[in-house]
């Protein structure tokens, strides 16, 4: 893959343009000294090598011995500087660019765009937001890199968008022409790199030609639903592109219905006899039943891809009882001790900082395989994971470095990740470099449960409500106890049953005896 940073500006004393890449400098006439304009290579070969200026009265640049140019001075205003990754810049053609989805973090394939900010014909700055997009890991503002007038949206909110595919096109002139849409917002296909040519224009408006029928996506959809073929359907649009009501005349007249409810109707009133009296029973009795299909999105999508992969992992699962009495006794008195009204103590922040303590011990469960190399990575950082369950789907933020913090920074951490979870804000750097997963389904009920692991990490602890139940003491005497049942799932390929029951019981002594953190402190 080639990358290349373009630049473009503008001379103040003359008001021609000229621009730079990674390999060459174009001048016009009047930085070149005159003449027709010239390009200068920064890596590349010169035809006599030695060191040469090329000077303009407000301008110069210096190409050393090396053939390259090593130095410039350039008081000018900066019209546009971006990163590409194509092998040629993306410049106007006849002043409309294209605005691509940019790469939104690392392994990010493709994203659901969530909403749009602009419209067609909306007025647009450089940086401001365009539309919010939402990747496997976090959702994301897409700015615009320039500045001008939107001439075309291609998406509708819900669509899934490749890194690198058009999102909408933009005038960058004032004089460039106006793109045309059919249907309001059903116009969401790219156009043509050459949309502007006349000899072609009608033919490359956004619309998709499927079997020699021309629609659009939602018409094409709206028939897939029907169960029409757009061939047998006769278009009344332009060139007889098929029309959304060109689709609901067909059907109405093969007595095809949009709602289920009507064939069902139909069939109940076969099956009760064809008597009109017993129509009111199909609702009487809520006969209208319907099947959905729903896609997955964001965090759903993610977690499809995540446990597909968790499933061809070989687990084993170690569980085990701690006694919280002490847990609960320190929570207690975190809570009446409290001088900040907005820190609510819980259970779960003391339980983090206790499993760090123990991973500092057993540093193999906070870590990450490699299938590929087969290599261990052993992490410095206790980023560890909070699975929450959201209104958008199960998510994993993580909270950084929890070694280094206290259990008041912990619970402070961990409120601002749950609720930038609960509003779908999280951002992409809270949710990566996890190296171990806390679930805490005892939050929503149940003793246990079987969890599986967030690849690539190698291990994941499920832990269960704190419920009381009766005790034996030494002497046989019977008496209440807070017990909480864990279950730690671990890749069998990197870690063996020994080494985790050992760890547990780390982790354990630490939760039945909180007091030992200060011992072991730094």
């Amino acid at each position: 893959m080639i990358c290349r940073k373009i630049y473009q500006k503008k001379l103040w004393s003359s008001g021609d343009w000229w621009r730079w890449t990674n390999s060459s400098i174009a001048l016009p006439s009047t930085a070149a000294g005159g003449g027709a304009q010239k390009t200068y290579p920064i890596l590349g070969s010169l035809s006599q090598p030695q060191a040469q200026f090329f000077t303009h009265p407000a301008t110069s640049f210096r190409l050393n011995g090396d053939n390259k140019i090593d130095s410039w001075n350039v008081p000018f205003g900066m019209k546009r500087c971006c990163f590409t990754t194509l092998a040629v810049a993306d410049l106007p053609v006849n002043g409309i660019v294209d605005v691509p989805l940019a790469q939104t973090g690392e392994g990010i394939a493709e994203c659901e765009l969530i909403k749009w900010f602009v419209k067609e014909g909306d007025q647009v700055e450089e940086f401001q937001p365009l539309c919010e997009v939402q990747s496997d890991k976090a959702n994301i503002e897409i700015t615009s890199r320039y500045r001008g007038k939107v001439a075309l949206v291609l998406h509708v909110p819900g669509n899934i968008i490749k890194v690198g595919e058009t999102l909408l096109k933009m005038s960058v002139d004032d004089n460039a022409p106006t793109i045309q849409s059919f249907e309001g917002s059903e116009t969401i296909k790219a156009l043509d790199s050459n949309i502007y040519d006349s000899d072609s224009h009608d033919s490359r408006l956004g619309k998709a030609e499927v079997g020699g029928i021309l629609s659009t996506p939602a018409v094409r959809n709206l028939a897939k639903q029907l169960g029409v073929n757009l061939e047998d359907v006769h278009g009344t649009g332009k060139d007889g592109r098929v029309l959304r009501e060109d689709v609901h005349s067909y059907a109405a007249q093969k007595g095809i219905f949009e709602e289920g409810s009507a064939s069902n109707a139909s069939s109940a009133k076969q099956f009760l006899g064809g008597d009109d009296k017993h129509q009111n029973v199909l609702f009487a009795y809520g006969w209208e039943y319907e099947d959905k299909t729903i896609p997955l999105r964001g965090f759903q999508r993610a977690m499809a891809k995540s446990m597909t992969l968790a499933a061809k992992i070989p687990h084993f699962h170690y569980v085990e009882d701690i006694n919280c009495d002490a847990l609960v006794k320190l929570k207690s008195s975190f809570q009446n001790e409290n001088s900040e009204p907005d820190v609510k103590h819980t259970f779960l922040p003391i339980l983090i900082k206790l499993l760090s303590m123990a991973l500092s011990r057993y540093p193999l469960l906070n870590s990450c395989f490699n299938e590929e190399l087969q290599e261990v990575s052993l992490k410095g950082s206790h980023n560890i994971g909070i699975a929450m369950a959201t209104p958008y789907g199960l998510v994993v933020p993580n909270i950084k470095k929890v070694q280094s913090l206290s259990i008041l920074e912990i619970t402070k951490e961990l409120s601002r990740i749950q609720q930038l979870a609960l509003a779908n804000k999280l951002n992409p750097d809270d949710i990566s470099g996890g190296t171990i997963t806390l679930s805490n389904i005892g939050a929503i009920g149940g003793k246990f449960g079987s969890p599986l692991i967030n690849v690539p990490e190698v291990s994941i602890i499920a832990v269960g409500r704190i419920h009381k139940i009766p005790q034996f003491a030494e002497d046989g005497s019977v008496y209440p106890a807070s017990i909480m049942t864990v279950n730690i799932g671990a890749d069998h390929r990197v870690l063996d049953g020994a080494t985790v029951a050992r760890f547990c019981n780390e982790w354990k002594l630490f939760i039945e005896k909180p007091e030992l953190l200060m011992l072991h402190m730094k």
